[in-house]
């Protein structure tokens, strides 16, 4: 049986006389049918098939030609300052026997400046033993070029790096104020995804404060705009061409992507990049105190005034905030004048302060409101805080690619409890040095006790030892990590 849209017609072998007057007499019926139904429809239109196409109205047209148009326009205005960046990297896989294996990352990256500084996140350039940098075609007359790019600095807290290649006249990119975002706001994501260069979609902020968990201070724009692998880097940009976010990863069952995408906000993207490249590092702020977001059993259990906001649950002896009276069970309600609701507007807060000004605090306790002023400083237990102690010049090891200080008395009463006294401290990496050479990685924080089996007492004995020993000698460090002796094994490549 064969079937058209509308009425059913079954085809019918009927070779007698009376088979064709039988046929004559359906095909007659089927003709006065159709005859009646365009009477109807003639006589109740609002009831037919509309007679002439349906088309949309001029201003409509315009409205969505104009739409169009300034996306482009938008496009055209972003793409060039948006790089691909390319890290090669060596690990080691150790099974029934160690093996070398070469990873070769990409993602994408912003240039912020015209003198070819670039952010991206830093975990697209961890390990880096080779940085490359492909400008967009329409950025420079080299566009379409690789380029060795230096890394300047980053931070594995914020996930995000500073890079720099050596080219002048470069276009680039300003940030928006991402804190004037709002839900459904027209955003466009530009990047590099599965590797494909040059890509652009577009989609709205679906949240503008998303937090993974209510006790995690770190908060994304959420946007339904595709991001894939390979996105991570790139910008998230208003309808004004600006930056308000960088893409960094998605939430997805299948590997791609599922409109649940994430940023981070422009204006912490902002603050990191001007940290890294004014002090190579990123401050870590604190007053001592660690907190957690109220929920109503909390409330309930501890009789507390407010069934959500921010409570304090401990506070580090000998801290700024021990020292101005801050205590366990405090309720932060105001910072600086802010109100604060939970975590995440705590942490972004305590980002625009500098070491030295101080917290101006509300807090709850019990029926009181009570203030305080409590004074920031720089976290301890940062192994990035001694990078201000440093230069290239003085303290560079470079067959080793850091920057060291020797341990001393003064230096030692900053730092944790050593199993073994002396040494040097790994303060920072170099921006550039070091023989290439693949294996473990010495990291800020490290402590490095001895060489080769050869005790290593400060800076000089450590140059020493190194400069006589072969290039291409293999190199094993014992540093102390975290309180805890480890060597390092690094092999020429």
């Amino acid at each position: 049986m064969h079937k058209t849209h509308g009425i059913g017609l079954t085809r019918l072998a009927l070779t007698t006389q009376g088979g064709r007057n039988y046929m004559r007499s359906i095909q007659t019926l089927v003709i006065s049918l159709v005859t009646v139904c365009f009477a109807q429809f003639d006589a109740y239109p609002q009831a037919g098939r509309a007679t002439k196409p349906t088309l949309v109205e001029p201003s409509n047209t315009a409205s969505l030609a104009q739409l169009s148009t300034s996306l482009q326009d938008v496009a055209r205005k972003v793409e060039p300052s948006v790089v691909q960046i390319f890290n090669s990297s060596y690990a080691v896989e150790r099974g029934g026997e160690m093996v070398i294996l070469q990873q070769r990352n990409s993602g994408s990256g912003i240039l912020i400046t015209s003198d070819g500084y670039i952010v991206t996140n830093a975990h697209l350039v961890e390990g880096s033993r080779r940085l490359q940098v492909r400008l967009n075609a329409a950025s420079s007359n080299i566009g379409g070029r690789m380029l060795r790019a230096t890394l300047i600095g980053k931070d594995r807290q914020t996930d995000l790096a500073v890079i720099k290649i050596d080219l002048e006249g470069l276009p680039f990119l300003a940030f928006a104020d991402s804190d004037s975002l709002s839900q459904g706001q027209i955003v466009l994501a530009f990047g590099s995804p599965l590797g494909l260069d040059n890509s652009v979609s577009m989609g709205v902020v679906s949240a503008v404060d998303r937090q993974l968990s209510v006790d995690d201070p770190s908060v994304y724009i959420q946007t339904d705009a595709a991001i894939n692998p390979g996105n991570s880097g790139g910008p998230l940009v208003n309808t004004a061409g600006q930056v308000v976010g960088m893409n960094t990863f998605i939430l997805t069952k299948s590997g791609g992507s599922e409109g649940v995408g994430f940023a981070i906000p422009g204006n912490l993207v902002s603050a990191i990049c001007r940290q890294i490249r004014v002090d190579h590092h990123v401050h870590h702020h604190q007053i001592g105190i660690a907190v957690r977001a109220i929920t109503p059993a909390m409330a309930q259990a501890l009789n507390l005034p407010v069934e959500d906001g921010v409570v304090i649950e401990d506070v580090g002896p000998q801290s700024t905030a021990e020292a101005a009276g801050l205590r366990v069970g405090d309720i932060i309600t105001k910072l600086h004048g802010h109100p604060i609701q939970n975590v995440r507007q705590l942490a972004l807060n305590l980002y625009s302060y500098e070491v030295g000004e101080k917290a101006e605090m509300a807090i709850l306790r019990g029926p009181e409101t009570l203030s305080f002023s409590v004074p920031v400083v720089e976290r301890e237990d940062d192994p990035q805080r001694f990078e201000d102690l440093v230069t290239e010049q003085d303290n560079a090891i470079a067959k080793l690619g850091i920057l060291g200080l020797t341990i001393d008395e003064k230096l030692s009463a900053q730092l944790p409890p050593l199993r073994t006294s002396g040494g040097v401290l790994v303060a920072a990496k170099m921006a550039m040095g070091g023989l290439s050479r693949f294996g473990d990685e010495l990291v800020a924080g490290d402590v490095i006790h001895s060489l080769n089996g050869a005790e290593v007492e400060d800076v000089t004995s450590l140059r020493s030892t190194l400069s006589a020993l072969n290039d291409d000698a293999p190199l094993v460090l014992q540093v102390e990590r975290m309180g805890r002796l480890q060597f390092v094994v690094l092999e020429n490549n």
